[in-house]
């Protein structure tokens, strides 16, 4: 049995490798996904080297398809060679580029639609399946897959044979590879607040890409943004569980945090916001804005001693740059924490939060409905909070959060 977490590894290169031999993205993954099924029914051991081997099937099927055409007999000689790592092609654009954010670069074309470059590349790079696309974009599934068949094609026709884009293009691009990136991060916080399988655990495989980015853009305040949001997440994600059960942010064991990674995602959000200062500056990138509502988080003592007031102010600036549900839960979770400690009215904030509930989509449903519910409980409503608790363990998936909700659903 080969190990999960050498796949993973491996398959980035084998489809770029694959999708430079056969000219097309598409093919490159299909005879992927072919070699890496047939590598998985090898003994143990008698693989070497996964990626050389998966490259060399993957070449021989595509070569056996192409038997059956008549143009193989002129394209023979030039393809049939003993190389199977590497392809005998003049350097191109992005060849010293991590495989990776190579294939990402090429997922976000812009000829395709900003909805269809994000399913691409979430599901081609960064693995996820479509009922977790679909979720994360708020779309059904079907709308999803439909979206992933049409972007395949759609790039095959703009863009004919496989090419990894040059700098100015990826820099054009760049903003929409960071939007996958922190797709893949936020789905894995979401559905794993404590993975059982390393090799299974998109936020991990989110800071893995998000690094990468930096050594390619160590100077842009957004990369750098999205580089804390990432450090910042993981070093705060121990001490959230305990006994199986998700622990609110008052219970949360902050000793457990990595504070080694939590200072280098503190220096990033630094970095970030400080190429916004100065008088001609813009405003901060949505990025940059989201290091800094998670430095806050990450700096106070706990969860009392947070300052709420700038987390507001944070976020209202922020649902100005990036107006998403997502943003506008998250604002309206901080306005309830200062009505419950300045003794406000919190009916305002509940009936934002109901209105997402009903019209949201259904991540930021989910989410609105968990805010409704640790409002009730912190004002005292227990029968309310208990009713919300039990209609979401209806919609929230096996796991921590989960049983949290049973906690105290009664």
């Amino acid at each position: 049995m080969i190990d999960p977490a050498a796949f993973r590894t491996a398959w980035p290169q084998v489809v770029r490798s694959l999708a430079v031999t056969t000219r097309s993205l598409d093919r490159g993954e299909e005879y992927a996904a072919e070699a890496f099924a047939r590598a998985a029914a090898q003994p143990g051991g008698t693989i070497d080297d996964l990626v050389g081997w998966c490259v060399q099937v993957g070449r021989r099927t595509w070569f056996d398809a192409l038997r059956h055409r008549t143009v193989f007999d002129r394209l023979q000689p030039q393809l049939a060679r003993p190389e199977v790592a590497d392809v005998d092609v003049p350097h191109a654009p992005g060849d010293d580029l991590d495989d990776r954010l190579a294939l990402l670069f090429v997922a976000c074309d812009d000829a395709l639609a900003p909805g269809a470059q994000l399913v691409l590349a979430m599901r081609v790079v960064c693995g996820l399946t479509i009922r977790q696309i679909a979720g994360h974009l708020g779309i059904a599934e079907a709308t999803a897959a439909a979206r992933l068949t049409r972007a395949k094609s759609a790039l095959a026709r703009a863009r004919g044979e496989f090419a990894v884009p040059d700098e100015h293009a990826r820099e054009a691009r760049l903003p929409v590879v960071l939007a996958c990136v922190a797709g893949l991060f936020t789905v894995g916080q979401r559905e794993a607040l404590q993975p059982a399988d390393a090799t299974q655990d998109p936020a991990r495989d989110a800071y893995t890409l998000a690094e990468a980015l930096a050594a390619e853009y160590p100077d842009d305040p957004e990369v750098l943004g999205l580089r804390a949001v990432c450090r910042l997440g993981l070093a705060r994600r121990p001490g959230r569980v305990r006994d199986g059960v998700a622990l609110p942010l008052d219970e949360v064991d902050r000793m457990a945090w990595d504070h080694r990674l939590l200072r280098a995602g503190l220096d990033d959000a630094a970095a970030a916001l400080a190429h916004y200062s100065g008088p001609d500056s813009v405003s901060p990138g949505r990025f940059a804005l989201e290091a800094a509502i998670s430095g806050v988080h990450a700096t106070a003592p706990d969860a009392a001693g947070t300052d709420w007031p700038r987390l507001a102010q944070l976020y209202d600036v922020l649902l100005a740059t990036w107006p998403s549900p997502a943003t506008r839960v998250a604002r309206l979770v901080v306005l309830g924490r200062l009505a419950l400690r300045d003794g406000g009215d919190l009916a305002p904030v509940e009936h934002e939060l109901e209105k997402l509930v009903a019209e949201g989509p259904p991540y930021a449903a989910r989410d609105a409905s968990l805010a409704l519910a640790d409002l009730a409980r912190r004002s005292g409503r227990a029968d309310d909070a208990a009713g919300r608790y039990r209609e979401l363990l209806d919609v929230v998936p096996e796991g921590p959060l989960r049983e949290f909700c049973r906690q105290y659903a009664g």
